[in-house]
């Protein structure tokens, strides 16, 4: 089944985030964020659910655009269970959020994604997506390692 997440699959998407991370998240910071995107009609966070347990989950923001003068949905975090990956529930969560974008009045979907993934590259280019971006990140924090990983 696939649905819109609430207020209590927090932890469920907590856990997969975090395996997605490869690190354990601040949980209570990560609950104050989680309940702010549930209750602002600006993100919609899918799931897939299959016998009570959450296996995947496609978290995305709608926001218009000056350059595009258009709206574009962004998928922000985008992540299936590990036993789970390679059958297709990836795939369906996608299609739905193209979907979900279209319904909305989005003119495209986007995303950014850690250049370590290739794995998620290869999915990406599978469904259309293009590589026509860079995206550049600063650490305002001073504890960013110089070498990009992933789990920092």
């Amino acid at each position: 089944m696939y649905r819109t997440a609430r207020i209590e699959d927090c932890e469920a998407v907590y856990r997969l985030i975090c395996d997605m991370e490869a690190k354990t998240l601040p949980r209570g910071r990560f609950e104050d964020i989680f309940q702010k995107q549930c209750a602002d009609s600006d993100y919609e966070c899918l799931l897939r659910e299959e016998e009570g347990r959450v296996i995947g989950m496609l978290n995305l923001r709608f926001e218009e655009q000056l350059h595009h003068a258009a709206a574009i949905a962004e998928i922000m975090e985008f992540v299936v269970a590990a036993d789970r990956r390679g059958q297709e529930v990836g795939k369906a969560l996608f299609a739905r959020a193209c979907e979900r974008a279209r319904e909305r009045g989005c003119v495209q979907i986007e995303v950014a994604c850690n250049r370590l993934r290739s794995d998620t590259h290869r999915f990406y280019l599978r469904e259309g997506m293009k590589d026509y971006h860079f995206k550049f990140s600063l650490d305002l924090t001073g504890s960013a390692p110089e070498e990009n990983v992933l789990g920092r």
